[in-house]
């Protein structure tokens, strides 16, 4: 993964500064809607991608994760996150599909993270 110094460069980083920001919320799917700790459904064009972040084991392809910073359209910010391919911790044969129906709008680091 190429980086610029001032990028988070592992996961728990990333979960890290989410935590310290009270953003720390696990979107999770509930059949054809996320929710969250809030006790809200949010379908998935009721959120937006900001950023993306990929992280690779260094020895095991079983330790690659994906993470996505989610917000919604009500403000609130958290996160999903997955393992690549058929390494997959999801059980929900949708998750994937439900990815694909969030719109992107990546932000920088800064503007997520100030």
């Amino acid at each position: 993964m190429e980086t610029r110094p001032s990028e988070m460069t592992t996961l728990t980083e990333v979960l890290e500064k989410l935590r310290q920001q009270h953003n720390d919320n696990e979107f999770k799917i509930s059949k054809d809607k996320f929710t969250t700790t809030n006790g809200k459904f949010y379908k998935p064009e009721d959120l937006t991608i900001i950023k993306t972040y990929r992280f690779e084991g260094a020895s095991d392809p079983a330790d690659s994760s994906i993470v996505y910073l989610i917000q919604a359209n009500d403000g609130t910010m958290g996160y999903t996150m997955d393992a690549y391919g058929a390494y997959t911790t999801h059980e929900e044969e949708n998750y994937d599909d439900l990815i694909k129906r969030i719109p992107v709008q990546e932000r920088e680091e800064q503007a997520i993270f100030s």
